[in-house]
């Protein structure tokens, strides 16, 4: 079967006196049946060309799945008088949320059977909860879709009746005041951005809802949620380098809003309430954060006072409050770590972790009143454990280590942590886990992982799916490049606006390392990113093809110049601050040179595995598609280069606990056919 070839109907695109021709442009008439003929037409390619994979998809998807324990219930936390867990049944792709009274033989509650919701629907997403303060009524969010829309509905705890009313369009979070009958929640408009706070009365029709908030600025979104305390509602408006928090008293939820800090440039923070202050986390004068309070009545930066100074290597990414404590979620040399400091100053120490390549963060503690700390843990060699440390004896407590089913045993399996060392000498951080057995001759075949973007970092992490690689004898790495945060504040500035390349050129970089170091070698070594990470993927193919004998990419942002230039589309205004806004001359050049889409050449391009999801909020479905198209017209290789659109879902793919790893499976799979493997 021949590859499907998208038809070319020529579109100039000028900008800046410069001129593009875009043949593919016409992919984005998303009711245009020649566009909906293309991507069946490529869905079929691709399954014929896996057709062969049937059998070992199959085996993959069980194998996967089979590790995960059916039934499985998360830790409860509590809040407000009651425990609050999720459980998942056999067999259920989505949770029971449940609670029960904080007291002896309590019983317990069903707050929402999302299994059972989920079941009329091709796409079901649980959004959030939020139980009023006198743990009667439920609010909770659902998407249907898929585009990250969330439908707000309200329910009786104590009847189990649902309300008619409900409330469309938002982003599916919001908070109670303290009268149990105000809700606050913010709407997304057309282009998808949170612009807007509403303030809703049980009861009544939405259509009477109050607009307390609208953020006219394009580049911003709006969030609200509720202190630790409880007792203030806050409004932040959040760009990708500027922040600004309003706040009014939970009790009066009609009151008029205050700013804390009114919005400037690059100057960022986040706050929290404990007794008569406000807690902030800025970067004021402090590229890596640092943690400072004000009075409540004199809340602008003039009156904030330090807590905890600026570290040069130290990046302060969170903190928790507590009444006799705080905890601190800290990053150094790369690796996350927490850090406790009572009130009286008489502690102040690091929670011990051993791993060479582990991760850790705090978990969810709504407590003011408690001696322990609750955080996450894992590795890439283990699986994901919800701890609690007492503040004063430092005693750690397992609360639930999450199960493997099978015969894994960490022990099979080695870590590292390594440094590559970049085309300018900056050290990369690499984490790595391979069989024990395997040796560095070059012969082992590899997954690198990267993504590089948003300051967000991709951490050594547990993976179920991971397993059927590595029993296969591949290692796996995750490169750790400019553009996120594992080195500190600057790593992410280092690999943004006009200095994106650095996080291309240091996967090579790390790439070739892997090959120079003998881990692996050009005809073994696979890449894989989504999103953000698929644009890396992108140009890294175009870059180096000569480096990777496959590349998977997820979601990829590949179209960078014309995503950006177009403010219709979802979230193009707030990403001005991350890869620059393309009206200014100087950025269009810039991105346009690097734009994997515009940067398609005549050349041999390695093995490539695309996908996305036709109702993608984050990147829509034509970026990929023109890409493939143009892939397609123009590589002069005969390696494999595969397009599959989930029609029925979005950005993250399916919501199921277990659905969601048949796409795990199909990568898996083509990496696998790619290498020659069958089993």
């Amino acid at each position: 079967m021949k590859p499907p070839k998208a038809i070319k109907k020529e579109r100039k695109l000028v900008k800046h006196g410069h001129t593009r021709n875009d043949p593919y442009y016409w992919l984005k008439e998303r009711d245009n049946p020649e566009v909906m003929d293309y991507l069946k037409k490529e869905n079929e390619y691709t399954r014929q060309q896996l057709k062969d994979t049937e059998e070992l998809r199959s085996r993959l998807f069980e194998e996967i799945t089979n590790r995960i324990k059916p039934e499985d219930q998360s830790v409860p936390y509590r809040l407000n008088g009651y425990l609050y867990y999720t459980r998942y049944e056999k067999g259920a792709e989505h949770p029971l949320f449940l609670r029960q009274k904080d007291e002896p033989r309590a019983g317990e509650e069903v707050l929402l059977d999302a299994d059972q919701m989920a079941k009329s629907y091709d796409y079901f997403e649980t959004g959030s909860l939020a139980v009023s303060e006198n743990n009667r009524y439920l609010a909770y969010s659902i998407d249907t879709v898929s585009r990250r829309k969330y439908t707000i509905h309200f329910k009786d705890l104590e009847t189990g009746e649902t309300f008619h009313e409900h409330i469309a369009g938002t982003t599916g979070d919001m908070t109670w005041a303290a009268d149990n009958k105000t809700l606050f929640y913010p709407v997304k408009n057309e282009s998808l951005r949170p612009y807007r706070v509403y303030r809703h009365t049980l009861g009544t029709s939405v259509s009477e809802d109050i607009p307390v908030y609208e953020e006219t600025d394009p580049t911003f979104d709006v969030d609200v949620f509720k202190s630790k305390s409880r007792a203030y509602i806050f409004i932040h408006s959040g760009s990708t380098e500027a922040d600004e928090y309003r706040f009014i008293p939970a009790e009066k939820p009609g009151s008029e809003m205050k700013v804390i800090q009114p919005r400037e440039k690059h100057l960022e923070y986040t706050a929290e309430h404990f007794e008569d202050h406000f807690y902030i986390l800025t970067n004021l004068r402090a590229e890596n954060f640092r943690l400072m309070k004000t009075p409540m009545e004199y809340t602008g930066k003039e009156n904030w006072s330090e807590v905890l100074s600026h570290r040069k290597n130290i990046l302060l990414e969170d903190f928790d409050l507590f009444r006799d404590f705080m905890a601190l979620e800290e990053r150094g040399e790369g690796m996350t770590r927490l850090r406790i400091i009572s009130w009286d100053e008489q502690l102040d120490y690091y929670v011990p972790f051993f791993e060479k390549a582990h991760t850790v963060f705090l978990a969810f503690n709504p407590e003011f009143n408690t001696d322990k700390l609750r955080y996450k843990y894992s590795s890439l060699v283990t699986p994901p454990q919800t701890e609690e440390i007492h503040y004063k004896t430092q005693a750690k407590t397992v609360l639930k280590k999450q199960e493997v089913l099978g015969e894994y045993n960490p022990l099979d399996y080695e870590t590292e942590r390594v440094f590559a060392t970049a085309e300018d000498g900056r050290l990369v951080p690499v984490s790595i886990v391979a069989p024990v057995e395997c040796v560095k001759d070059g012969t082992m075949p590899m997954l690198l992982l990267g993504y590089g973007s948003y300051g967000i970092s991709v951490d050594p992490w547990f993976s179920y799916a991971r397993l059927s690689l590595l029993e296969r004898g591949f290692g796996f790495a995750v490169a750790h490049v400019r553009g996120g945060q594992e080195m500190g504040r600057q790593w992410y500035k280092d690999g943004k606006l006009l200095n994106k390349k650095n996080t291309f050129s240091d996967f090579n970089d790390v790439a070739e390392f892997l090959v120079n170091k003998s881990y692996t070698s050009p005809d073994r070594l696979f890449a894989m990113g989504g999103s953000a990470g698929g644009m890396l993927m992108g140009a890294i193919a175009n870059q180096r093809p000569d480096l990777y004998k496959g590349i998977l990419a997820a979601v990829p942002f590949v179209d960078v110049v014309t995503t950006m230039l177009d403010t219709s589309i979802p979230l193009t205004t707030g990403e001005y601050d991350e890869w620059g806004n393309p009206t200014d001359p100087v950025f269009y050049r810039y991105i346009l040179s690097y734009s994997p889409y515009d940067n398609v050449t005549k050349q041999p391009y390695p093995a490539m595995l695309v996908t996305t999801g036709f109702h993608d909020s984050q990147v829509q479905y034509w970026e990929p598609a023109k890409w493939v198209a143009k892939l397609r017209d123009m590589k002069t290789d005969d390696n494999p280069l595969l397009f599959y659109t989930q029609m029925d879902y979005g950005h993250s793919g399916s919501a199921g606990r277990f659905e969601r790893y048949r796409e795990t499976a199909m990568e898996f799979a083509f990496i696998l056919k790619v290498m020659g493997k069958r089993g």
